[in-house]
C-alpha cells in the first residue's frame, strides 16, 4: 500500500500530547518563508526570456513592439505553496461534529486530510489514533462508540483500505453502532500518479460497502463536503444507528480553497428519537397488565443509564421478569426481576412477550437444529408478541442480518429509550386496584426465583473449582475478585458466559456486548476502543481475549501502548478454532456413526492455532507489560501479580495483560 505519514516529527509529538515549541513561525508562514528563500536562490540565467521558465505572451499589437507585453515568469515548482488547502476546511467541518478521535492506518489518498488534522487542527478534537490495519481502525471505533455513547471517526485509504475495513464495518452495521468514516479517493484520472495511485482509485469507492452502511456520498465541492459531513453524522446517530461514509476526493483535499467567504458549515442539530405511537402503546399496556405470565426480552434496548432506569421502572410497575439477551447491558443483573438464566422456561410459559430491540425475534420462539435442521417451536402457539424496535425503518436486502421473518401481534416502531416512559405511563393508567393486587403478588415469587438462579449459577461454577488446569468459571471469578472495587467495564462481554452470569452489573457500560456480525477479529481492537472511551471517563477496562481473534490483528496492542490506553487483557487461548472443530466432529458423527474412525481428524485445519504461541512475547513486543506463571499457579496470582508477585496492572498504566493457555475450557497459566 502506498502509505504517506505526513509530518513525522510534529505528528508524533502531538500524538504523545507534548507541547509544540514556543515559536512565532507557524506551518503556513514557514511554507511561505521557504518558498521565498527558494526564489532568492534562482539564478539570473533562469530569468531570461529564452529560459524554459518563462512564457511569452502575444503583444496587444503585433506591429508595435513598444506595446508588446513582457514575458511572464513561470515559478519553479518548488516555489508553489498552498497555505490554505481544502482539507483545512474539511477539518473545520469535522471539528463541529463532536468527534474526539479519528482512527486510521495512514494512507496517501487522505494524506492532505491527515496533515491538516495533525497540524492545522492541532491533533485535537479529533486526535489521531494510529492503527496497524483498517479493520482495527473500524473495530476500535465500534468499541469506542458503545462505551462513549457517541461516534468516533475513521480515515480509510482508497480501495484497499475499504477492502480491509469491510468486515469491521459489517460488524458495526449488524450491531447498530454509529461510526463516521472518511475515505480518500483519486477521482480525476488526469491527476493520478502512474502505478499505485491508479490501483488504489475507483469510480465508486462506496460500492464496496454500500450494502452495510446507512448512507454515503462523494462530495464534488467543499460546500458539498460540509453539508454531507454534517448529514453523515446526523444519520449515523439517528436510530437505527449505523456507520456512514464520506468519500473525499484527493484533488478537493489538496487544492487551494477558492472563495472561502462563500463557504458555510451547517449547524448540527441531533434528531429527536422517535417515540412509539400512543394508541399502540395503550394497546400494549392492556395486553401486559392483563397477562398472567408476561416476560420482557431486551437486547439492544439501553444505550445509556437512562435506558436501564426506564426499563427497571417498567418492569417494577408490572412485576414482570426481564431477560437480558446481552446485545447491551439492559438490566441490573442482581435486580429481583432479572431472570436471564430462565429465558427458555419463561418464553415457553409466557402468554405475552414484550421484545425491546431484539436482534433475532424468530429465534426467541423457534429453533432449527444442527446438523439435521429439524424445526422446534419454543413457545405457546397463541402467545401474544409485542415489539418495540427501529429495525423495520431501515433494512437492506442482500446481507441477511435482518434474520427470519417473525409475525408480531403488535409491532411498534420507535426508539426504545424514548418510548419506554410513554409505555410505563400507559401501564400505570391501565392497572386497576384488582390488577394491582395480582401484580404485587408476583414479587415474592420472582424474588425467590432470582435467588435460586444466582445460587444455581454459583453451584455450577463451583464444579471442578480446584481442578488444575482451572475452569473458565473460576477464571472469571478470580478476575472479578481483582477488579470488583474498580469502576470497571467488560469491553467484550459475549466471550466468557460466566462473567455475565456471576458478575453483579448496574451500569450500562459494564457489559458492552459482542461484535454484532460475529466476524472474528473484533475483540482486541474493539476492547482497545472501549478502553480509550473509558480512559477519558475514569473507568477501568478488562477483556477476555480469544487467541484466534487476536491473531487477526495483533498490531492493535501497539496502538494501546503507543497512545497510553489502559486495559487488562486476560488471554483466552484454547489453541483452536473450537467452534469449527465441533462442526467437523458433528458432521463426522452424522456421516460415520458406526465406526467413528475419522473423529481424530476433525481438528485438522482448525486446531493448533495457539499451540506453542508465546502471547506474552507478542504483547511485550507491542510495548505492553505481560505477566504469567507456571501451570500450577493459582489464577488469582496470574491476574493480579507477575512472576515477582508485584501487581502487573494499575488503572493509569499504558496497557497491561494477563496470559493463560486454555485447553478445553480449562486454564493453564503460560510459562
Amino acid at each position: 500500500m502506498d502509505k504517506h505519514a505526513g509530518d513525522k516529527n510534529q505528528g508524533e509529538a502531538s500524538e504523545q500530547g507534548s507541547e509544540e515549541p514556543n515559536s512565532n513561525l507557524d506551518r503556513r508562514n514557514f511554507l511561505k518563508t521557504a518558498a521565498a528563500a527558494g526564489a532568492a536562490a534562482v539564478t539570473a540565467a533562469s530569468q531570461v526570456a529564452a529560459s524554459p521558465n518563462t512564457v511569452a505572451e502575444p503583444a496587444a499589437n503585433s506591429g508595435d513592439e513598444s506595446t508588446a507585453k513582457k514575458p511572464k515568469e513561470k515559478k519553479p515548482l518548488g516555489e508553489h505553496t498552498i497555505p490554505r488547502p481544502g482539507s483545512d476546511f474539511m477539518v473545520d467541518v469535522i471539528k463541529t461534529l463532536n468527534l474526539d478521535y479519528v482512527a486510521c492506518n495512514p494512507g496517501s489518498s487522505f494524506r492532505s486530510l491527515h496533515e491538516s488534522t495533525v497540524n492545522y487542527g492541532g491533533n485535537k478534537k479529533p486526535e489521531l489514533i494510529t492503527c496497524m490495519h483498517e479493520e482495527s481502525s473500524v473495530a476500535l471505533a465500534h468499541g469506542y462508540a458503545k462505551a462513549a455513547g457517541k461516534p468516533m471517526a475513521v480515515y480509510a485509504h482508497g480501495t484497499v483500505g475499504l477492502q480491509h475495513a469491510s468486515m469491521a464495518i459489517y460488524n458495526a452495521w449488524c450491531d447498530r453502532v454509529p461510526i463516521v468514516m472518511y475515505a480518500g479517493n483519486g477521482v480525476d484520472a488526469n491527476k493520478r500518479r502512474p502505478g499505485t495511485e491508479w490501483s488504489h482509485s475507483v469510480q465508486d469507492a462506496a460500492a464496496l460497502v454500500r450494502d452495510f452502511v446507512k448512507w454515503d456520498d462523494m462530495p464534488g465541492s467543499l460546500q458539498h463536503f460540509a453539508e454531507s459531513a454534517v448529514r453523515a453524522y446526523k444519520l449515523a446517530t439517528t436510530s437505527p444507528m449505523e456507520p456512514t461514509l464520506i468519500v473525499a476526493d484527493m484533488e478537493l483535499q489538496e487544492s487551494s480553497i477558492e472563495d472561502e467567504a462563500a463557504l458555510r458549515i451547517p449547524k448540527l442539530v441531533p434528531t429527536i428519537p422517535a417515540q412509539g405511537d400512543a394508541g399502540a402503546l395503550a394497546e400494549a399496556a392492556k395486553l401486559l397488565v392483563n397477562a398472567k405470565s408476561p416476560v420482557i426480552l431486551a437486547d439492544r434496548a439501553a444505550r445509556t443509564q437512562n435506558g436501564i432506569k426506564r426499563l427497571v421502572e417498567l418492569a417494577e410497575a408490572l412485576n414482570v421478569p426481564v431477560v437480558d439477551l446481552g446485545g447491551r447491558m439492559n438490566f441490573p443483573s442482581r435486580h429481583y426481576l432479572c431472570h436471564t438464566d430462565a429465558r427458555r422456561s419463561l418464553v415457553r410459559e409466557a402468554d405475552v412477550v414484550l421484545m425491546l430491540e431484539v436482534y433475532d425475534p424468530w429465534g426467541q420462539f423457534n429453533s432449527v437444529g444442527d446438523p439435521h435442521h429439524e424445526y422446534r417451536r419454543l413457545a405457546k402457539p397463541d402467545v401474544k408478541i409485542i415489539s418495540i424496535s427501529m429495525s423495520d425503518v431501515y433494512i437492506r436486502s442482500n446481507y441477511q442480518d435482518f434474520q427470519r421473518f417473525m409475525p408480531v401481534d403488535l409491532p411498534i416502531v420507535g426508539d426504545v429509550e424514548a418510548t419506554l416512559p410513554l409505555l410505563t405511563e400507559a401501564v400505570k393508567r391501565a392497572i386497576t386496584p384488582a390488577i394491582k393486587s395480582a401484580v404485587d403478588a408476583r414479587a415474592p415469587k420472582h424474588r425467590e426465583t432470582q435467588a435460586k438462579l444466582i445460587a444455581t449459577a454459583k453451584e455450577e461454577a463451583a464444579i471442578g473449582w480446584d481442578l488444575s488446569p482451572i475452569t473458565t468459571a473460576r477464571m472469571a471469578m478470580e478476575v472479578w475478585n481483582v477488579i470488583k472495587d474498580e469502576n470497571w467495564s467488560l469491553a467484550v462481554s459475549d466471550r466468557i458466559a460466566w462473567a455475565r452470569r456471576l458478575w453483579p452489573t448496574t451500569e450500562h457500560y459494564q457489559m458492552l456486548g459482542g461484535s454484532g456480525g460475529q466476524g472474528v477479529g473484533y475483540g482486541a481492537p474493539a476492547a482497545v476502543g472501549a478502553a480509550l472511551a473509558n480512559r477519558d471517563r475514569g473507568r477501568f477496562t478488562v477483556t477476555f481475549q480469544p487467541d484466534g481473534d487476536l491473531m487477526y490483528a495483533p498490531g492493535v496492542l501497539w496502538t494501546a501502548a503507543h497512545h497510553k490506553i489502559p486495559i487488562l487483557f486476560v488471554m483466552h487461548n484454547n489453541r483452536a478454532y473450537h467452534q469449527e472443530v465441533m462442526h467437523l466432529q458433528g458432521l463426522d458423527r452424522q456421516r460415520h456413526q458406526q465406526s467413528g474412525h475419522r473423529l481424530r481428524q476433525a481438528g485438522a485445519g482448525a486446531r493448533g492455532v495457539g499451540r506453542g504461541a508465546d502471547y506474552g512475547a507478542v504483547e511485550t513486543g507491542g510495548g505492553i507489560e505481560a505477566g504469567g506463571g507456571g501451570g500450577e499457579e493459582r489464577a488469582a496470582g496470574v491476574v493480579g501479580c507477575g512472576l515477582s508477585g508485584e501487581v502487573i496492572w494499575v488503572p493509569t498504566c499504558a496497557g497491561r495483560s494477563c496470559f493463560g493457555d486454555l485447553w478445553q475450557s480449562a486454564l493453564v497459566v503460560a510459562a
